[in-house]
């Protein structure tokens, strides 16, 4: 099927340079320019030095339906200049020629590169007339698009098609490591072929619906800015707080109130690192899906329940569908304002007759998530688990696409739901819950999701080592696409036995992986994954690897504020650091967690060593060992049961802790400093009281590292703020990774100081 797709890609290709779309005129607008041509009106605005936004529809066509979107554009200082072969619109980065035989637009950076060509433009062309094609030449790998699990880094040579459902989550954003990325602003369902081989190959895009064709061009050239773009465009994401990095439990399902608070006092009687436990679906009685009401046979005392949890320090996700029993009153009343889709097509769920809410009508959003503060939130639950949240309406796309929606057609503007599903929950939760910052895990993400504190996890997964191995493209291309939270069930959802052993090396190997992601979370069917359940060898070894993921907390919490104050992005395919090196743009199974680490997860069963490949120009050091390598090789790098292949690259400074309960417990033991010679470096450390908002009002702490590698010299710098609780004095383990025994402790208080290391 992929050669057949990649054939009718090329064969596009083929007929572009035949079809023909004439200027008619040129007029200069205050903010671009409006070009009319044979077939449609064409408009260019900057709305950055780095972003132009172009549209091309009917007269008065304004752009489809985009809740992505929450920019205004800047004042951007432009230039328009005309030859006798095409219009050119210019800023000071980015320059958009036009060519006045086509109106084919291309697209080149500063320098003059051209990075991406339109080739052909059509409106109209779907089934019933409503559709929309463009195609374009590019010479380069296409990532993003959102998560799919089909193991492709690189789409080239394959189609992708973007329908929300489980497992699959369709966000209209692509990103090259050329320098550039395209958001396309079409929430209807889509296809995107990504053409393999030649000098310059196309890339077409198909939308089931819309009124014309619009998207956002954006400028690198890395790949840092192309997303720093995309979230600017789409919303920046908020900062989390610290108990959301540490370990979260979950089993599909805790049957009892004392079932859960017993799995809370277990592991903090085992002293293994915990900081959530998830209540998850099938807490309600039979025929009471939606009524946000606990079964009181079970679950007697939800609010005692929260309170003695939190006494323990374990936060409390609770799991929330999308979907409502006829009777309920909480059904009734989302009836009553028109705020139901219509009854599903086939019923998912045997119980109950359920009916979807419409996430697109405004004044459902705002019923929704007030039902949910008022039920779970005023009960002193933590954090929102929006499940199905595509959402899970069952049918095929022949009746799906004929839905009847308050933003209108469903074929128009399905893909959008779980954005507007879990805007619904932010907005609410941010402006009514004034002590917590809002937490939202969520099956499913459109374009601007990043903006509502929602972390996306990979669906319903198998637990077998093919799913396995797909879960790290998926989880990189989400990354590259802007989103950048994403989680998956350690384990897969779907089967295990803690008693096999076979499946305990699958789990062992997920669960280090994990430890190197946004999110760090148990789930899935069956018996419990507790850690108590597993046998033998097993379980320590579990145990070390929550542990090693609490020390990581301190290095984990700034890349977190990275994220939200830098437009940061966690989890890196190693695109985004090494986009010259041709070799790590192929790697499917590699990649880094933050700026620092190279994680080269185990995905074969039974294998004690791996490949990995050292990318870039500068050495690297095993995370374990601290032993050297040279970059640029191939190396068969040891991967006992006990670890995987982790390497910090030279010049990276990595803050480590002392293992913990919980993520906001207090500590006077020293903060570990590594430093990896053999380049400059730096690093900024954030702290804060780890939850509510004072950190916007300047409450938080920023500790700049700065490592001299000629010198061997770290300096540290002033203390930036304070925030209230915290130590005025912080011990610090300075430790040379090279020469581990040759570590100085000293003590730091907000003064500046150099630490002078033997790194030989």
């Amino acid at each position: 099927m992929r050669q057949i797709l990649m054939g009718c890609a090329l064969a596009l290709g083929a007929a572009f340079p035949a079809q023909a779309d004439h200027i008619e005129a040129m007029q200069r607008l205050p903010h671009g320019i409006e070009i009319r041509t044979g077939s449609g009106v064409l408009t260019l605005e900057p709305w950055s030095d780095s972003i132009v936004h172009v549209r091309f529809g009917a007269p008065g066509y304004a752009g489809n339906y985009n809740p992505a979107v929450t920019a205004r554009a800047e004042t951007v200082p432009f230039t328009v200049r005309e030859t006798p072969a095409a219009y050119f619109l210019a800023t000071p980065r980015l320059t958009v020629r036009v060519d006045r035989q086509t109106s084919a637009l291309s697209f080149a950076d500063a320098r003059g590169r051209t990075l991406l060509e339109e080739a052909e433009r059509a409106i109209g062309t779907g089934a019933s007339g409503t559709g929309t094609m463009d195609a374009f030449r590019t010479r380069t790998a296409i990532y993003g698009l959102g998560q799919h699990q089909d193991g492709l880094l690189d789409y080239s040579g394959s189609t992708v098609h973007l329908q929300q459902k489980n497992g699959d989550v369709a966000v209209p954003m692509m990103l090259s490591p050329a320098g550039f990325g395209v958001l396309w602003n079409n929430p209807s369902v889509m296809d995107v072929d990504v053409a393999k081989g030649g000098a310059a190959f196309p890339l077409v895009i198909r939308n089931e619906a819309g009124a014309g064709i619009d998207y956002d061009f954006i400028l690198g050239p890395q790949a840092d800015e192309v997303i720093a773009g995309y979230r600017w465009l789409t919303g920046d994401a908020p900062l989390m707080p610290r108990w959301t990095w540490g370990f979260w439990q979950s089993r599909e399902h805790y049957e009892t109130q004392d079932q859960e608070l017993g799995v809370a006092r277990t592991y903090r009687a085992m002293g293994v690192p915990i900081d959530a436990i998830v209540t998850d679906w099938q807490h309600w009685r039979p025929g009471e899906w939606g009524a946000m009401k606990f079964d009181p046979a079970r679950w007697p005392d939800p609010q005692a329940m929260a309170a003695q949890m939190h006494a323990m320090h374990v936060h409390l996700p609770v799991s929330v569908w999308a979907r409502f029993d006829a009777g309920t009153a909480n059904a009734e009343a989302l009836d009553a304002i028109g705020g139901l889709l219509a009854p599903t097509f086939r019923n998912v769920y045997p119980s109950g007759s359920g009916r979807w809410y419409d996430a697109w009508n405004p004044k459902a959003r705002a019923l929704y998530s007030g039902m949910i503060r008022d039920s779970y939130a005023a009960q002193g639950f933590d954090a929102w688990w929006l499940d199905a949240s595509e959402p899970e309406l069952g049918g095929d796309w022949g009746e799906l696409r004929r839905l009847d929606t308050a933003a209108g057609p469903g074929k128009e503007v399905f893909n959008s739901y779980p954005l507007l599903h879990t805007s619904a929950v932010y907005d609410t939760m941010r402006r009514d819950v004034t002590d917590k910052r809002p937490v939202i895990l969520t099956r499913s993400a459109y374009a601007g999701q990043q903006r509502n504190a929602a972390i996306t996890w990979s669906g319903d997964t198998q637990g077998n080592w093919e799913v396995f191995r797909h879960q790290i493209p998926a989880a990189l291309n989400f990354s590259m696409s802007g989103l950048p939270l994403w989680s998956a069930d350690i384990g897969g959802f779907f089967g295990g036995d803690t008693h096999d052993g076979k499946y305990a090396e699958l789990f062992t190997r997920w669960q280090q992986f994990a430890i190197f992601t946004p999110q760090f979370r148990v789930h899935g069917t069956n018996a419990g994954k507790e850690i108590w359940n597993w046998d033998g060898m097993v379980q320590p070894r579990l145990i070390e690897n929550v542990k090693l993921r609490y020390r990581l907390l301190p290095y984990i919490y700034s890349l977190s504020w990275d994220v939200a104050k830098g437009r940061g992005t966690m989890m890196r395919a190693l695109a985004f650091d090494f986009a010259a090196d041709p070799k790590a743009l192929t790697l499917t199974d590699e990649y880094m967690f933050g700026k620092a680490l190279l994680v080269a997860p185990v995905v074969q069963e039974g294998a004690t060593t791996r490949s990995v490949y050292l990318p870039g120009q500068r050495p690297w050091y095993d995370f374990w060992t601290g032993q050297r390598a040279a970059a640029g090789q191939t190396i068969a790098a040891a991967a006992p049961l006990d670890r995987i292949p982790v390497y910090a690259r030279a010049g990276s400074i990595v803050p480590m802790g002392p293992v913990k309960p919980y993520a906001d417990a207090p500590t006077s033991e020293p903060l570990e400093i590594r430093v990896y010679p053999g380049a400059d470096g730096d690093f900024a450390l954030y702290d804060d009281a780890g939850d509510g908002f004072g950190f916007e009002s300047g409450d938080y702490e920023l500790v700049r590292f700065a490592w001299d590698d000629r010198k061997h010299k770290l300096t540290i710098a002033p203390r930036v703020g304070h925030y209230a609780g915290a130590a005025s004095t912080q011990p610090l383990r300075v430790v040379c990774a090279s020469q581990p025994a040759a570590a100085k402790t000293v003590r730091y208080t907000g003064a500046a100081m150099r630490v002078a290391l033997d790194c030989r």
